[in-house]
C-alpha cells in the first residue's frame, strides 16, 4: 500500500498529535522541573507522587500500557478482517491504514510505559518481541511501497503466481519436443536425383510445423516477445512443369518462351526453370518427381543439416533441458542473462542459418524461465516477512496479556 497519498494525511496528523500529548503528560508528571516556567499541566492531569520506582505501575503508566495493549488487540483483528471478506466493518483499505498508523503510535506508548527502561527478564523479552514485530512490519511496509516499481522495471510481463509451476513444465515439455523432432530418422532417397514419395509429398504440400512449435505454450512474456509458440512453417515452392521446349533446352536447344506452371499461370522468368541447383541455398535441394499426367515436376525441399541438429540436440540435453526442468535454476549458467546472451550468440555461429529460428525459440524459453524465477524471488521477498511478522505478533499479544495479568494481581 502506498503511504504517500491524501488518505494517510489525517492519520499522520492524529499520530503526531497523540505522541505530543503523551510526551507532555509524561514530562509534566515525572519530570515537572524540565518544562519551562510558562508551561505547566493543569492540576487535573497531574497525579500524586507514587512510591513505585517504575513508571508502568503508576496510573499514567497503566494508561499508556492499556492503550498500547488495546491497539495490539485491534491490530490482531486485521488478519481476521482479511479472511472474512463479507464482514462489512469498514473496507480493507481503511483497516490497513489504521493498522499501519496505530501500530506506529504504539512505539511512543510502549517507550513511555516502560519509562525508558527494560526492567526484568519478562519485560525484556516483551521488548524484544515488540522490536521484532515492529521492524518486520516497517520492512513489509517499505517493500509494499517499492516492490511495484521494481517489478515494473525488472519484469516485462507479470504472470499469475499460481500458474508459474505449470508454465515451467510447459517450457520443459517444449524443449523435449524439439529434441525429439531433431532425432527423427531422415527418409532415404530412392535415386540420386529423385526423392522418396513421402519426401516429395512433403515438398509439394509444404513443411509442417515442428512439434515443439505448436502453439500450446502461451504466457505473458511469450506473447510480449512474439517468439515462443510461433509456428515455424517453411514456405513451399509452387511446382513447375517443363514442356517439350524445356526438355529440348536440357538437350542443348534454345528454350521456349511459353512456359507455364501447373496452375496455368505464367512463370516469372524463363530462367527460373533452368537455374542450376548450385545457385540454390544450402538448406534446399531441387528434386524432379513425376506429376500429373507423367509430366516432370520441379520442386524444392528443405535439406536437414546433421551437424547443426547434432549441435542443437547436445545443447538441449546438456544445458537447456536441465535448466528448464530444475526447481531452483539459479545455480545453472543459463540463469545469468549475460552468460545466456553470449552462449546463444555463439550457438548461432555453430549452426546453419536455417536453424537460427530454432535458436531464437530456445533462447525465448530460457528468457521466460529466467523471468519466472525473478518473479518468484520478488514474490518471496514481498510476502516472506509475513512468516516472521504474524507469528511474533500473536506471541507478543499473548505475553502482553500475561504481563498485564501478573502486574495487576501480583504486584
Amino acid at each position: 500500500m502506498r503511504i504517500l497519498n491524501r488518505a494517510h494525511v489525517s492519520w499522520f496528523i492524529f499520530v503526531v498529535l497523540a505522541t505530543i500529548v503523551a510526551c507532555c503528560l509524561y514530562i509534566g508528571n515525572f519530570h515537572p522541573q524540565s518544562p519551562s516556567a510558562g508551561f505547566r499541566l493543569p492540576p487535573a492531569l497531574l497525579q500524586k507522587q507514587s512510591q513505585l520506582h517504575s513508571v508502568g505501575g503508576t496510573p499514567l503508566g497503566l494508561i499508556f500500557g492499556a492503550t498500547a495493549f488495546a491497539i495490539f488487540i485491534f491490530l490482531a483483528l486485521f488478519s481476521v478482517r482479511k479472511k472474512v471478506v463479507l464482514w462489512r466493518v469498514g473496507t480493507l483499505q481503511r483497516w490497513m491504514r489504521a493498522h499501519i498508523w496505530l501500530g506506529l503510535l504504539t512505539i511512543p506508548l510502549v517507550i513511555l510505559h516502560s519509562g525508558f527502561r527494560l526492567g526484568g527478564p519478562m519485560t525484556t523479552m516483551l521488548m524484544a518481541l515488540y522490536m521484532i514485530v515492529t521492524v518486520s512490519g516497517i520492512y513489509g511496509l517499505v517493500l509494499q511501497h517499492q516492490m511495484p516499481h521494481i517489478m515494473k522495471e525488472w519484469l516485462p510481463a507479470e504472470t499469475v503466481f499460481e500458474q508459474i509451476p505449470y508454465i515451467r513444465s510447459q517450457l520443459s515439455l517444449a524443449a523435449e519436443k524439439m529434441r525429439d523432432s531433431f532425432e527423427l530418422v531422415p527418409e532415404k532417397k530412392t535415386d540420386a536425383g529423385v526423392l522418396a514419395p513421402s519426401m516429395a509429398k512433403a515438398a509439394l504440400s509444404g513443411s509442417a510445423p515442428m512439434a515443439s512449435t505448436v502453439a500450446e505454450l502461451s504466457t505473458p512474456t511469450a506473447r510480449a516477445k512474439t517468439v515462443v509458440g510461433s509456428a515455424i512453417i517453411a514456405a513451399s515452392i509452387r511446382p513447375v512443369t517443363t514442356t517439350a521446349a524445356g526438355e529440348a533446352k536440357a538437350q542443348g536447344a534454345a528454350p521456349a518462351t511459353n512456359i507455364s506452371n501447373v496452375a496455368g499461370e505464367p512463370a516469372s522468368t524463363p530462367q527460373a526453370i533452368g537455374a542450376p541447383a548450385a545457385h540454390l541455398p544450402s538448406e534446399t535441394q531441387v528434386a524432379s518427381v513425376p506429376g500429373a499426367g507423367g509430366a516432370a515436376v520441379k520442386s524444392v525441399a528443405p535439406v536437414a543439416d546433421p551437424e547443426s541438429e547434432a549441435a542443437l540436440i547436445t545443447f538441449l540435453e546438456q544445458q537447456v533441458m536441465p535448466y528448464l526442468s530444475a526447481k531452483r535454476a539459479e545455480k545453472f549458467p543459463l540463469g545469468g542473462s549475460r552468460f545466456s546472451d553470449d552462449t546463444f550468440r555463439f550457438l548461432r555461429l555453430c549452426v546453419a542459418e536455417g536453424y537460427h529460428r530454432h535458436v531464437e525459440e530456445i533462447q525465448a524459453w530460457c528468457d521466460e524461465r529466467r523471468m519466472l524465477d525473478l518473479q518468484t524471488r520478488l514474490y518471496h521477498w514481498l510476502h516472506g516477512w509475513l512468516f516472521v511478522h504474524v507469528p511474533f505478533s500473536f506471541l507478543l499479544l499473548m505475553f502482553t496479556a500475561w504481563h498485564a495479568f501478573v502486574s495487576l494481581f501480583y504486584y
